[in-house]
Protein backbone atom coordinates (compact mmCIF):
# COMPACT_ATOMS: atom_id res chain seq x y z
CA UNK A 1 0.00 0.00 0.00
CA UNK A 2 1.18 3.18 -1.01
CA UNK A 3 1.91 5.23 2.44
CA UNK A 4 1.17 8.80 0.40
CA UNK A 5 -2.33 7.49 -0.32
CA UNK A 6 -3.03 6.90 3.56
CA UNK A 7 -1.38 10.33 4.30
CA UNK A 8 -3.96 12.16 1.70
CA UNK A 9 -6.92 9.99 2.89
CA UNK A 10 -6.21 11.24 6.75
CA UNK A 11 -5.58 14.56 5.62
CA UNK A 12 -9.28 14.38 4.71
CA UNK A 13 -10.56 13.53 7.63
CA UNK A 14 -8.87 16.83 9.30
CA UNK A 15 -10.74 20.16 9.85
CA UNK A 16 -9.22 21.09 6.35
CA UNK A 17 -10.42 18.53 4.78
CA UNK A 18 -13.71 17.89 5.68
CA UNK A 19 -14.30 21.55 3.94
CA UNK A 20 -12.86 20.80 1.37
CA UNK A 21 -14.97 17.81 0.70
CA UNK A 22 -18.46 19.69 1.64
CA UNK A 23 -17.25 22.08 -1.35
CA UNK A 24 -16.86 19.58 -3.67
CA UNK A 25 -20.08 17.29 -2.65
CA UNK A 26 -22.51 16.69 -5.39
CA UNK A 27 -20.27 18.22 -7.63
CA UNK A 28 -20.87 17.37 -11.30
CA UNK A 29 -18.29 15.82 -14.20
CA UNK A 30 -18.33 19.09 -16.26
CA UNK A 31 -18.17 21.10 -13.45
CA UNK A 32 -15.07 19.51 -12.02
CA UNK A 33 -11.93 21.39 -13.99
CA UNK A 34 -13.36 25.00 -12.65
CA UNK A 35 -14.19 23.38 -9.30
CA UNK A 36 -10.49 22.09 -8.83
CA UNK A 37 -9.26 25.48 -10.02
CA UNK A 38 -10.78 27.30 -7.75
CA UNK A 39 -10.41 25.54 -4.53
CA UNK A 40 -6.46 24.89 -5.72
CA UNK A 41 -6.03 28.39 -4.67
CA UNK A 42 -6.63 28.07 -1.33
CA UNK A 43 -5.53 24.60 -0.83
CA UNK A 44 -3.27 21.83 -1.37
CA UNK A 45 -3.77 20.65 -4.73
CA UNK A 46 -3.29 16.66 -3.24
CA UNK A 47 -6.01 18.06 -0.98
CA UNK A 48 -8.16 18.84 -3.50
CA UNK A 49 -7.94 15.73 -5.91
CA UNK A 50 -8.20 13.74 -2.58
CA UNK A 51 -11.10 15.49 -2.10
CA UNK A 52 -13.03 15.09 -5.63
CA UNK A 53 -12.22 11.65 -5.48
CA UNK A 54 -13.64 10.76 -2.62
CA UNK A 55 -16.63 12.73 -3.70
CA UNK A 56 -16.80 10.45 -6.83
CA UNK A 57 -16.70 7.40 -4.71
CA UNK A 58 -19.34 8.57 -2.56
CA UNK A 59 -21.56 9.45 -5.32
CA UNK A 60 -20.81 5.47 -6.79
CA UNK A 61 -21.64 4.19 -3.34
CA UNK A 62 -24.91 5.63 -3.23
CA UNK A 63 -26.66 2.61 -5.06
CA UNK A 64 -25.50 0.26 -2.25
CA UNK A 65 -24.96 2.66 0.52
CA UNK A 66 -28.50 4.85 0.51
CA UNK A 67 -28.35 8.40 1.86
CA UNK A 68 -25.47 6.50 4.23
CA UNK A 69 -23.18 7.19 1.45
CA UNK A 70 -22.52 11.32 1.89
CA UNK A 71 -21.01 10.83 5.31
CA UNK A 72 -19.00 7.56 4.98
CA UNK A 73 -15.29 7.39 3.40
CA UNK A 74 -14.81 4.81 0.29
CA UNK A 75 -11.40 3.53 -1.31
CA UNK A 76 -12.10 2.14 -4.95
CA UNK A 77 -11.81 -1.71 -3.98
CA UNK A 78 -14.52 -1.25 -1.10
CA UNK A 79 -17.07 0.84 -3.31
CA UNK A 80 -16.73 -2.54 -5.77
CA UNK A 81 -16.63 -5.12 -3.11
CA UNK A 82 -19.12 -4.17 -0.06
CA UNK A 83 -22.05 -5.51 0.59
CA UNK A 84 -25.52 -3.58 -0.23
CA UNK A 85 -26.52 -2.37 2.81
CA UNK A 86 -30.15 -3.51 2.87
CA UNK A 87 -28.05 -7.55 2.33
CA UNK A 88 -25.42 -6.61 5.50
CA UNK A 89 -28.33 -5.60 7.70
CA UNK A 90 -30.35 -8.77 6.71
CA UNK A 91 -27.38 -11.01 7.40
CA UNK A 92 -26.49 -9.14 10.43
CA UNK A 93 -30.35 -9.69 11.81
CA UNK A 94 -30.08 -13.24 11.54
CA UNK A 95 -26.96 -13.42 13.34
CA UNK A 96 -28.19 -10.99 16.02
CA UNK A 97 -31.40 -13.52 16.52
CA UNK A 98 -28.68 -15.91 17.81
CA UNK A 99 -27.31 -13.71 20.27
CA UNK A 100 -23.13 -13.44 19.74
CA UNK A 101 -21.39 -11.84 22.25
CA UNK A 102 -18.48 -10.60 19.65
CA UNK A 103 -18.23 -11.30 16.16
CA UNK A 104 -14.78 -11.26 14.50
CA UNK A 105 -15.56 -9.64 10.74
CA UNK A 106 -12.46 -11.18 8.86
CA UNK A 107 -11.34 -9.05 5.65
CA UNK A 108 -13.99 -6.30 6.55
CA UNK A 109 -12.51 -4.13 3.82
CA UNK A 110 -14.40 -0.44 5.14
CA UNK A 111 -16.65 -1.75 7.15
CA UNK A 112 -19.83 -2.40 5.53
CA UNK A 113 -20.72 -5.70 7.67
CA UNK A 114 -18.85 -4.30 10.44
CA UNK A 115 -21.53 -1.19 10.72
CA UNK A 116 -24.87 -3.34 10.00
CA UNK A 117 -23.20 -5.48 13.02
CA UNK A 118 -22.95 -3.03 15.23
CA UNK A 119 -26.08 -1.41 14.14
CA UNK A 120 -27.80 -4.60 15.06
CA UNK A 121 -26.48 -4.06 18.53
CA UNK A 122 -23.15 -6.89 17.81
CA UNK A 123 -19.96 -5.62 18.98
CA UNK A 124 -17.20 -6.40 16.52
CA UNK A 125 -13.75 -6.95 15.61
CA UNK A 126 -13.38 -5.87 12.48
CA UNK A 127 -9.61 -7.36 10.65
CA UNK A 128 -8.37 -6.27 7.79
CA UNK A 129 -4.63 -6.63 5.89
CA UNK A 130 -5.21 -2.83 3.83
CA UNK A 131 -4.45 -0.25 6.00
CA UNK A 132 -6.10 2.13 3.70
CA UNK A 133 -9.32 -0.11 4.05
CA UNK A 134 -9.23 -0.15 7.73
CA UNK A 135 -8.51 3.74 7.62
CA UNK A 136 -11.77 4.24 6.41
CA UNK A 137 -13.68 1.36 8.60
CA UNK A 138 -12.47 3.32 11.65
CA UNK A 139 -13.72 6.46 9.65
CA UNK A 140 -16.88 4.69 9.19
CA UNK A 141 -17.76 3.53 12.81
CA UNK A 142 -16.98 7.34 13.90
CA UNK A 143 -19.64 8.92 10.93
CA UNK A 144 -22.27 6.35 12.34
CA UNK A 145 -21.61 6.77 16.13
CA UNK A 146 -20.88 3.35 16.61
CA UNK A 147 -16.70 3.43 17.42
CA UNK A 148 -17.76 2.02 20.59
CA UNK A 149 -19.20 -1.45 19.09
CA UNK A 150 -16.25 -1.39 16.44
CA UNK A 151 -12.29 -2.53 16.73
CA UNK A 152 -10.91 -2.08 13.73
CA UNK A 153 -7.09 -3.72 13.73
CA UNK A 154 -5.10 -3.94 10.81
CA UNK A 155 -3.28 -7.45 10.23
CA UNK A 156 -3.82 -10.50 8.45
CA UNK A 157 -6.91 -12.31 9.10
CA UNK A 158 -4.97 -15.78 9.21
CA UNK A 159 -2.95 -14.45 12.34
CA UNK A 160 -5.87 -13.63 13.88
CA UNK A 161 -7.79 -15.97 16.68
CA UNK A 162 -11.34 -15.23 17.14
CA UNK A 163 -11.52 -17.75 20.39
CA UNK A 164 -9.03 -15.58 22.19
CA UNK A 165 -10.28 -12.33 20.60
CA UNK A 166 -13.78 -12.84 22.69
CA UNK A 167 -15.38 -13.56 19.80
CA UNK A 168 -17.79 -16.70 19.55
CA UNK A 169 -19.18 -15.94 15.85
CA UNK A 170 -17.23 -15.38 12.65
CA UNK A 171 -18.18 -13.45 9.66
CA UNK A 172 -15.83 -14.14 6.83
CA UNK A 173 -15.78 -12.62 3.76
CA UNK A 174 -12.45 -13.41 1.41
CA UNK A 175 -11.47 -10.69 -1.30
CA UNK A 176 -13.35 -12.42 -4.76
CA UNK A 177 -11.20 -10.48 -7.10
CA UNK A 178 -7.87 -10.34 -8.50
CA UNK A 179 -5.51 -8.40 -10.63
CA UNK A 180 -7.57 -9.58 -13.53
CA UNK A 181 -11.19 -9.39 -12.58
CA UNK A 182 -13.45 -11.34 -10.86
CA UNK A 183 -12.52 -14.68 -9.16
CA UNK A 184 -14.15 -17.67 -10.20
CA UNK A 185 -12.15 -20.62 -8.11
CA UNK A 186 -13.24 -20.76 -4.61
CA UNK A 187 -9.61 -21.35 -3.93
CA UNK A 188 -8.13 -18.80 -5.50
CA UNK A 189 -9.84 -16.57 -2.96
CA UNK A 190 -8.01 -14.28 -0.84
CA UNK A 191 -7.93 -16.22 1.68
CA UNK A 192 -8.74 -19.25 0.06
CA UNK A 193 -11.70 -20.68 0.56
CA UNK A 194 -10.89 -23.78 2.31
CA UNK A 195 -8.77 -21.68 4.68
CA UNK A 196 -12.35 -19.53 5.69
CA UNK A 197 -14.35 -23.12 6.15
CA UNK A 198 -11.84 -24.12 8.41
CA UNK A 199 -12.19 -20.82 10.22
CA UNK A 200 -15.88 -21.04 10.85
CA UNK A 201 -15.53 -24.97 11.71
CA UNK A 202 -13.44 -23.81 14.79
CA UNK A 203 -16.44 -21.17 15.87
CA UNK A 204 -19.48 -22.23 17.72
CA UNK A 205 -21.36 -20.12 14.87
CA UNK A 206 -19.73 -18.43 11.50
CA UNK A 207 -21.30 -17.35 8.29
CA UNK A 208 -18.75 -17.21 5.08
CA UNK A 209 -19.76 -15.17 1.98
CA UNK A 210 -19.28 -16.56 -0.87
CA UNK A 211 -20.15 -15.93 -4.55
CA UNK A 212 -23.80 -16.95 -6.00
CA UNK A 213 -22.01 -19.47 -8.47
CA UNK A 214 -20.66 -21.67 -5.71
CA UNK A 215 -21.29 -25.34 -6.36
CA UNK A 216 -23.86 -26.69 -4.13
CA UNK A 217 -21.40 -29.71 -3.88
CA UNK A 218 -18.95 -27.10 -2.59
CA UNK A 219 -21.14 -26.38 0.68
CA UNK A 220 -19.71 -28.27 3.63
CA UNK A 221 -21.59 -30.99 5.04
CA UNK A 222 -22.66 -29.71 8.59
CA UNK A 223 -23.71 -25.97 6.98
CA UNK A 224 -26.40 -24.75 4.76
CA UNK A 225 -26.09 -21.91 2.11
CA UNK A 226 -28.59 -19.13 1.74
CA UNK A 227 -28.94 -17.18 -1.52
CA UNK A 228 -30.02 -13.77 -1.00
CA UNK A 229 -31.41 -11.53 -4.00
CA UNK A 230 -32.34 -7.83 -3.44
CA UNK A 231 -35.25 -6.47 -5.58
CA UNK A 232 -34.73 -9.35 -8.28
CA UNK A 233 -30.63 -9.19 -8.71
CA UNK A 234 -28.84 -12.68 -7.37
CA UNK A 235 -26.66 -10.68 -4.54
CA UNK A 236 -24.44 -13.34 -2.77
CA UNK A 237 -24.66 -16.47 -1.06
CA UNK A 238 -23.64 -17.03 2.75
CA UNK A 239 -22.81 -20.29 4.48
CA UNK A 240 -23.71 -20.91 7.62
CA UNK A 241 -22.16 -22.52 10.25
CA UNK A 242 -23.34 -23.36 13.59
CA UNK A 243 -26.56 -22.15 13.28
CA UNK A 244 -28.97 -25.13 14.44
CA UNK A 245 -32.94 -25.19 13.48
CA UNK A 246 -33.51 -22.36 15.57
CA UNK A 247 -32.34 -19.93 13.12
CA UNK A 248 -34.13 -21.94 10.07
CA UNK A 249 -31.82 -24.03 7.88
CA UNK A 250 -28.74 -25.47 8.95
CA UNK A 251 -29.04 -29.29 8.24
CA UNK A 252 -32.13 -28.96 6.24
CA UNK A 253 -30.85 -28.01 2.65
CA UNK A 254 -30.44 -24.82 1.46
CA UNK A 255 -32.25 -21.45 1.45
CA UNK A 256 -33.74 -18.21 -0.71
CA UNK A 257 -34.21 -15.08 1.00
CA UNK A 258 -35.96 -12.31 -1.23
CA UNK A 259 -35.24 -8.40 -0.08
CA UNK A 260 -36.53 -6.20 0.39
CA UNK A 261 -39.35 -8.92 1.70
CA UNK A 262 -37.26 -10.59 3.73
CA UNK A 263 -39.23 -13.91 2.80
CA UNK A 264 -37.13 -17.32 2.81
CA UNK A 265 -37.95 -20.10 0.81
CA UNK A 266 -36.14 -23.34 2.53
CA UNK A 267 -35.89 -26.67 0.67
CA UNK A 268 -37.96 -29.55 1.40
CA UNK A 269 -36.04 -31.89 -0.67
CA UNK A 270 -39.12 -31.89 -3.27
CA UNK A 271 -38.31 -33.33 -6.73
CA UNK A 272 -38.35 -31.43 -9.60
CA UNK A 273 -41.59 -30.90 -11.08
CA UNK A 274 -42.49 -33.14 -14.60
CA UNK A 275 -42.60 -31.18 -17.66
CA UNK A 276 -45.75 -30.58 -19.61
CA UNK A 277 -47.50 -28.44 -21.96
CA UNK A 278 -47.52 -24.68 -20.85
CA UNK A 279 -50.68 -23.64 -19.40
CA UNK A 280 -52.30 -20.24 -19.13
CA UNK A 281 -49.74 -18.73 -16.06
CA UNK A 282 -45.97 -18.93 -16.50
CA UNK A 283 -44.18 -17.97 -13.43
CA UNK A 284 -40.35 -16.97 -13.43
CA UNK A 285 -38.60 -17.99 -10.08
CA UNK A 286 -36.60 -15.37 -8.42
CA UNK A 287 -32.89 -16.11 -9.24
CA UNK A 288 -31.99 -16.89 -5.49
CA UNK A 289 -34.73 -19.65 -6.05
CA UNK A 290 -32.77 -20.65 -9.38
CA UNK A 291 -29.79 -20.70 -7.47
CA UNK A 292 -30.67 -22.63 -4.35
CA UNK A 293 -32.31 -25.20 -6.23
CA UNK A 294 -35.86 -24.57 -4.86
CA UNK A 295 -37.46 -24.10 -8.55
CA UNK A 296 -39.83 -27.18 -7.14
CA UNK A 297 -40.98 -25.64 -3.89
CA UNK A 298 -41.59 -22.44 -5.36
CA UNK A 299 -43.81 -24.15 -8.06
CA UNK A 300 -45.75 -26.78 -5.50
CA UNK A 301 -48.30 -24.19 -4.20
CA UNK A 302 -49.56 -23.88 -7.57
CA UNK A 303 -49.27 -26.98 -8.95
CA UNK A 304 -46.76 -26.26 -11.48
CA UNK A 305 -45.08 -28.25 -14.10
CA UNK A 306 -41.82 -27.21 -16.31
CA UNK A 307 -42.08 -26.11 -19.63
CA UNK A 308 -39.03 -27.98 -20.47
CA UNK A 309 -36.86 -30.57 -17.70
CA UNK A 310 -33.84 -27.92 -18.45
CA UNK A 311 -35.77 -24.73 -17.90
CA UNK A 312 -36.27 -23.04 -14.48
CA UNK A 313 -39.75 -21.79 -15.52
CA UNK A 314 -42.99 -23.37 -14.21
CA UNK A 315 -46.65 -23.04 -15.77
CA UNK A 316 -50.28 -23.62 -13.78
CA UNK A 317 -53.77 -22.80 -14.34
CA UNK A 318 -53.52 -21.15 -11.23
CA UNK A 319 -52.64 -17.52 -10.75
CA UNK A 320 -51.46 -16.14 -7.64
CA UNK A 321 -50.47 -12.23 -9.11
CA UNK A 322 -48.11 -12.10 -5.55
CA UNK A 323 -46.25 -15.14 -5.82
CA UNK A 324 -43.66 -14.62 -2.82
CA UNK A 325 -40.62 -16.05 -4.97
CA UNK A 326 -41.86 -15.67 -8.73
CA UNK A 327 -43.78 -12.94 -10.84
CA UNK A 328 -46.66 -14.42 -12.59
CA UNK A 329 -47.13 -13.74 -16.45
CA UNK A 330 -50.51 -15.12 -18.45
CA UNK A 331 -49.97 -16.53 -21.48
CA UNK A 332 -51.36 -15.87 -24.71
CA UNK A 333 -49.73 -17.41 -27.36
CA UNK A 334 -47.20 -20.16 -27.68
CA UNK A 335 -44.81 -20.09 -30.96
CA UNK A 336 -41.94 -22.01 -32.58
CA UNK A 337 -39.01 -19.98 -32.66
CA UNK A 338 -40.01 -17.64 -35.97
CA UNK A 339 -39.03 -13.91 -36.06
CA UNK A 340 -41.88 -13.39 -38.96
CA UNK A 341 -44.73 -14.72 -37.41
CA UNK A 342 -43.64 -13.47 -33.46
CA UNK A 343 -43.43 -9.95 -35.48
CA UNK A 344 -46.85 -10.45 -37.34
CA UNK A 345 -48.37 -11.08 -34.06
CA UNK A 346 -47.15 -8.38 -32.39
CA UNK A 347 -48.29 -6.25 -35.07
CA UNK A 348 -51.99 -7.80 -34.57
CA UNK A 349 -51.54 -7.05 -30.97
CA UNK A 350 -50.70 -3.45 -31.52
CA UNK A 351 -47.59 -4.23 -28.97
CA UNK A 352 -45.35 -1.17 -29.75
CA UNK A 353 -43.66 -1.95 -25.81
CA UNK A 354 -42.21 -5.43 -26.05
CA UNK A 355 -40.36 -6.54 -23.22
CA UNK A 356 -38.15 -9.41 -24.07
CA UNK A 357 -36.64 -12.51 -21.80
CA UNK A 358 -34.68 -15.37 -22.24
CA UNK A 359 -33.62 -18.29 -20.87
CA UNK A 360 -32.06 -21.35 -22.96
CA UNK A 361 -31.99 -19.27 -26.20
CA UNK A 362 -28.46 -17.91 -27.49
CA UNK A 363 -30.73 -14.79 -29.13
CA UNK A 364 -30.00 -11.24 -27.49
CA UNK A 365 -33.27 -9.55 -26.59
CA UNK A 366 -31.75 -6.33 -28.04
CA UNK A 367 -31.21 -7.95 -31.24
CA UNK A 368 -34.02 -9.27 -31.52
CA UNK A 369 -36.17 -5.89 -30.77
CA UNK A 370 -34.49 -4.71 -33.44
CA UNK A 371 -35.69 -6.95 -36.13
CA UNK A 372 -38.89 -6.59 -34.59
CA UNK A 373 -39.31 -2.68 -34.46
CA UNK A 374 -42.51 -2.82 -32.24
CA UNK A 375 -45.37 -0.06 -32.29
CA UNK A 376 -48.60 0.51 -31.01
CA UNK A 377 -50.02 1.38 -28.03
CA UNK A 378 -49.87 -2.33 -26.30
CA UNK A 379 -47.62 -4.22 -24.28
CA UNK A 380 -46.30 -7.59 -24.18
CA UNK A 381 -43.81 -9.77 -22.96
CA UNK A 382 -42.07 -12.31 -25.46
CA UNK A 383 -40.31 -15.45 -23.81
CA UNK A 384 -37.53 -17.11 -25.74
CA UNK A 385 -37.30 -20.37 -24.58
CA UNK A 386 -37.38 -24.06 -25.14
CA UNK A 387 -40.48 -26.22 -24.50
CA UNK A 388 -40.13 -29.96 -24.27
CA UNK A 389 -36.43 -29.49 -26.22
CA UNK A 390 -37.90 -27.09 -28.52
CA UNK A 391 -37.17 -23.56 -29.32
CA UNK A 392 -40.15 -21.35 -28.49
CA UNK A 393 -41.66 -18.38 -27.95
CA UNK A 394 -44.11 -17.80 -25.08
CA UNK A 395 -46.07 -13.95 -25.45
CA UNK A 396 -47.90 -12.93 -22.87
CA UNK A 397 -48.12 -10.19 -19.92
CA UNK A 398 -47.28 -9.90 -16.71
CA UNK A 399 -50.56 -11.07 -14.85
CA UNK A 400 -51.09 -7.66 -12.95
CA UNK A 401 -51.92 -6.54 -16.11
CA UNK A 402 -54.00 -9.46 -16.57
CA UNK A 403 -55.92 -8.74 -13.60
CA UNK A 404 -56.14 -4.56 -14.52
CA UNK A 405 -57.89 -5.79 -18.05
CA UNK A 406 -60.28 -7.85 -16.12
CA UNK A 407 -61.46 -4.85 -13.96
CA UNK A 408 -61.49 -2.84 -16.65
CA UNK A 409 -58.79 -0.61 -15.91
CA UNK A 410 -56.22 0.37 -18.93
CA UNK A 411 -53.05 -1.80 -18.93
CA UNK A 412 -51.19 0.57 -21.05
Amino acid sequence: MDPVEIDEFKQLLTEDGRAVLHAVTGYRPDEELALATRLRRTHPASLVTAALHQERLRQRAAAKFGEDAARLWFTPNGVEQSTRTSVAAHRAARLADLRPTRVADLCCGIGGDALALARAGIPVLAVDRDPLACAAAEANAAALGLADLIEVRCADVTAVDPATEGCDAVFVDPARRGGRGRVFDPEAYSPPFSWAVETARQAPLAALKVAPGIPHEAVPEEAAAEWVSDGGDVKEAVIWFGTGTGSGNAGRGPSATLLPSGRTLVSRGLPDPEPAPVRRYLYEPDGAVIRAHLVAEAAEPVGGTLIDPTIAYFTSDTLTADHPFAAAYEITDVLPFNIKRLKALLRERGAGTVTVKKRGSSVLPEELLKKLKPSGPNRATVFLTRVAGDRAMLVGAPAADAADRATGRSAR
